[in-house]
């Protein structure tokens, strides 16, 4: 009698339904934003003193990004269902507008710190802290895409 025979597994609930859709874009945009993160905490940590100071600045903004671009849903977006509030359906426009513009803005900075003080300046410095400033900013504002606008909002009512 093996002693693993009564053990069983309850199955995973949260990935049985019909449409995965919403699961597999959620699960890729954990794994673009999370990508993200590991890249600038090994720059970190491997170039200590090769980062400028507020370079996680803009890692932090297009992390502030994701939240104000993923916290307003598309039937907001249109007027369908959020009428209320001081600014309506304008006022979730221009917050999502602010998101982008965030997002935008963060993506922009990085690549002026990779070329500004890595690419142009000639220097023996290693090249990696930029670039992986770079792709930080790059995969946190792709996953904040796919987020956006890889679910469907169906099925939530």
């Amino acid at each position: 009698m093996n002693c693993c025979e009564n053990i069983s597994m309850p199955s995973c609930v949260w990935f049985e339904s019909g449409e995965k859709r919403n699961i597999l874009a959620s699960i890729f945009a954990g794994l673009l934003f999370f990508s993200g993160w590991w890249f600038i905490i090994d720059a970190a940590s491997v170039y200590p003193g090769n980062l400028p100071d507020a370079a996680h600045v803009c890692g932090v903004m297009a992390t502030l990004s994701l939240i104000m671009v993923n916290s307003v849903s598309n039937a907001q977006v249109r007027g369908e269902t959020y009428t209320g509030g001081c600014m309506g359906p304008r006022g979730a426009r221009l917050w999502l507008f602010l998101g982008f513009v965030v997002g935008f803005a963060s993506l922009i900075a990085s690549c002026w710190i990779l070329f500004a003080n890595y690419v142009h300046a000639g220097n023996n410095k290693s090249t990696w802290p930029g670039v992986s400033l770079f792709l930080q900013n790059a995969l946190i504002f792709a996953g904040s895409l796919v987020y956006k606008f890889g679910r469907t909002e169906d099925l939530w009512g």
